[in-house]
């Protein structure tokens, strides 16, 4: 493996030369097209790729001695004579973050010229169309903090981290208690997920800024885990293993969080939540513990089918009176663009048989994408522990 990855770094440096005397003045004496501005998530400096103001996007690469370049969920660039290859979307993208990767002579990875985000499985590139509203964005406000929080798991037998996010003023009132949002990932992403792509953090400063949302610890873990304990029943060969997560997270994450952070350690200030596989999750651990978690909220995932709804979970949608007193919130949510539905279908559902703590939320124009969740999470933690 190792061998193999060597060979592919020298095969791609070979295709794209470091950027020359001659190639850093053609760079320089470039003039990007008017009424477009670098994309946000570019290394500093970096011109390219760009967006306009109706969400098309240009593209410039230097790979002098590649074949063919190509750009992953876009199309085939064309070469110039200067070695800078070329590519304008046809036509405008839709709003918020979108993943890709650069693909030299057949050869897929991150863009060299712009931030690395773990996505589709992978690493891989970053571009934003602009949706210009601030709440998303670092404002003039007080800022919380997000540690990176190494833990032992006896389950998996291996370290484990987590990101967690505390409020402003968690350093210095150090007398005050706060509850807690699981916040997890999807599917083919990690625990830095929500941090990087999902802008949590800031999300959350100016929503406890503007007195919108109660200050709270958000903590975002790895969705995956394998138990390996001695006597732990392990998959086939060939076969994947079947992931635990929702238990590593009661008996491992919620007790070692208590211990370490000044939390209020009860179901009536604990809370999760999370997209798309995530959102599975949070379904799979709180309907089952609903003695630990009073607060929930599933974004474009979670959702039954509604020819399952009387026998999931034991038949835990037909407990309306229990439900309505032991749940405080039921917030579900997804993208209009990803069929909506199902999840639309569910929360009404729900609501003719009389669970009166459900919320649907539905982003205008987005699909399954990182614009879906963050406005969710606009929308959903202004709910919590009030």
């Amino acid at each position: 493996m190792k061998r193999t990855n060597l060979l592919t770094a020298l095969l791609l440096s070979a295709v794209m030369l470091p950027l020359g005397a001659a190639a850093q003045q053609q760079a320089q004496n470039h003039t990007p097209p008017a009424g477009t501005v670098a994309n946000e998530h570019n290394l500093s400096g970096v011109q390219y790729p760009r967006v306009d103001a109706e969400g098309r996007t240009y593209w410039r690469f230097y790979a002098p001695n590649a074949n063919t370049v190509s750009i992953r969920f876009r199309g085939d660039m064309t070469k110039g004579a200067d070695g800078y290859w070329t590519y304008v979307s046809p036509e405008p993208e839709a709003v918020g973050f979108h993943y890709y990767q650069m693909i030299v002579d057949g050869v897929g990875y991150a863009d060299p010229n712009g931030i690395s985000y773990y996505g589709m499985g992978t690493w891989a590139s970053g571009i934003e169309v602009p949706e210009g509203l601030p709440y998303d964005k670092p404002q003039n406000v007080p800022h919380g903090v997000v540690r990176e929080q190494p833990y032992w798991s006896d389950i998996t037998q291996s370290w484990r981290r987590c990101f967690v996010y505390t409020p402003a003023d968690y350093d210095t009132n150090t007398s005050k208690r706060y509850p807690v949002l699981y916040l997890q990932h999807g599917s083919g992403e990690d625990e830095t997920g929500w941090v990087r792509q999902g802008r949590t953090n800031y999300i959350m400063d100016n929503l406890i800024a503007e007195n919108k949302a109660v200050p709270m610890i958000v903590v975002m873990d790895l969705g995956y885990g394998t138990d390996m304990r001695p006597g732990a029943e392990q998959p086939a060969p060939g076969q994947r293993a079947r992931s635990i997560f929702p238990e590593i997270l009661v008996q491992e994450i919620i007790p070692f969080i208590d211990r370490t952070y000044r939390t209020r350690a009860d179901r009536d200030n604990r809370a999760m939540a999370g997209l798309s596989m995530g959102g599975g999750h949070t379904f799979q651990t709180v309907m089952p513990n609903l003695d630990k978690f009073a607060w929930m909220g599933g974004f474009s995932g979670g959702a039954s089918p509604l020819d399952q709804i009387d026998t999931v979970y034991d038949g835990i949608y037909t407990q309306t009176e229990r439900l309505n007193e032991e749940l405080y919130l039921l917030f579900v949510s997804i993208g209009s663009e990803e069929r909506p539905e199902r999840v639309r279908d569910f929360a009404n559902a729900l609501k003719r048989k009389g669970l009166n703590t459900v919320v649907y939320y539905e982003s205008p124009g987005t699909a399954h994408e990182w614009l879906t969740w963050r406005r969710s999470l606009r929308e959903f933690a202004p709910l919590l522990f009030r």
